[in-house]
Order: structure tokens, then C-alpha cells, then sequence
């Protein structure tokens, strides 16, 4: 996966030292203040070993600081997501410190890459409104609005994006 820009991108699993740290953060700088509470989404740490999921670690000098991941595991209560084969991800996050070089986006393109090469036809998420920043990424990414899914399918703070892989079809308008 390489390094660009100081930060090496690199597998491991949910359990790994580097991840606990950076879910906290997570949690604290983004959900706790956007939404006034943590995000309470179920996750078992096997959803993101191989071949079910994956998570990425970006480091930086020796520091955790940025992750992202998918799972196979996409809870879909409305029975509305528009693939069969989709992923979700899940954990998308880098520190403030290291926003503005580009590792977000080089994230979600390997998880893209990855998730592909694991056998998913799209990829899907659910974000919420009070992170424009999220979405604004989402979207000059190419993830287009689907029907709402999972945990916080009937949250009207909820925003659910997904992007077909290569050699799929077309993303369903929500509805």
C-alpha cells in the first residue's frame, strides 16, 4: 500500500494497539461532539480479518493516525441495499493533525481496491449530517445517495451513500 506524503498505510486486525487509540479519538472528536454521544453501531473485531473485512492503519513517524476498514457483515434491517455482494465500510478517521494531505482519500481507495480484489461489487456506508467533510469525500469519490440501511437506518441524521466497484451496475437512487 506504500507511503505517500510521511504516512505508511498498512493491514492489521481490530485488535491490533494501534486501532484501540485511534476509536477513541473517533468516538471523543467526532461523534461525542457532532452527535453528543458515541456510536453505538455493533462491531465484532472478525468482521475485519480476511476474508470477511479489512482495516487499514495510516502511520505517520511511528504515530497512528488515520484508519479505515470494510466488512462484509452490512446489517441491513430495511432489506433496500441495492447489491448483493456489497461491503461497508466502517472507521473511516484521521487525526486533525494529519488532515489536508490526502490520506483519506488514499484510503478509501484502497479499501476500494481491496474490497474488489476481495470479491464485492459496491461498497456502501452510513454517515451522518453533521459531517460535511465525510460526505464532501464520499461524493467527489463517486458514492451517489442508495436507500437507507443499518443501525441508524431511520435517523433523519443519517446520510447512506454507496459506489458500484468495477464491472457493476449502476447505483440505485434512494427511494
Amino acid at each position: 500500500m506504500g507511503e505517500r506524503d510521511g504516512v505508511e498505510l498498512r493491514q492489521v486486525g481490530y485488535t491490533d494497539p494501534a486501532v484501540t487509540p485511534l476509536v477513541a479519538r473517533l468516538q471523543a472528536e467526532e461523534y461525542v461532539v457532532r452527535y453528543g454521544g458515541h456510536d453505538d453501531t455493533p462491531i465484532a473485531a472478525g468482521e475485519f480479518s480476511p476474508p470477511e473485512g479489512v482495516l487499514l492503519v495510516g502511520c505517520r513517524d511511528g504515530d497512528a493516525v488515520a484508519m479505515g476498514g470494510w466488512r462484509r457483515h452490512v446489517e441491513d434491517r430495511s432489506g433496500r441495499v441495492p447489491w448483493q455482494r456489497a461491503v461497508e465500510i466502517k472507521r473511516m478517521y484521521v487525526v486533525p493533525e494529519a488532515r489536508g494531505l490526502g490520506v483519506a482519500r488514499r484510503l478509501l481507495a484502497d479499501l476500494e481496491r481491496l474490497a474488489r480484489a476481495g470479491g464485492a461489487e459496491a461498497m456502501v456506508l452510513e454517515t451522518g449530517a453533521a459531517q460535511p467533510e465525510a460526505i464532501a469525500l464520499y461524493r467527489s469519490s463517486g458514492y451517489r445517495d442508495i436507500p437507507a440501511f443499518g443501525h441508524y437506518c431511520a435517523s433523519d441524521q443519517s446520510v447512506h451513500l454507496g459506489k458500484p466497484l468495477a464491472g457493476s451496475s449502476d447505483v440505485v437512487a434512494a427511494g
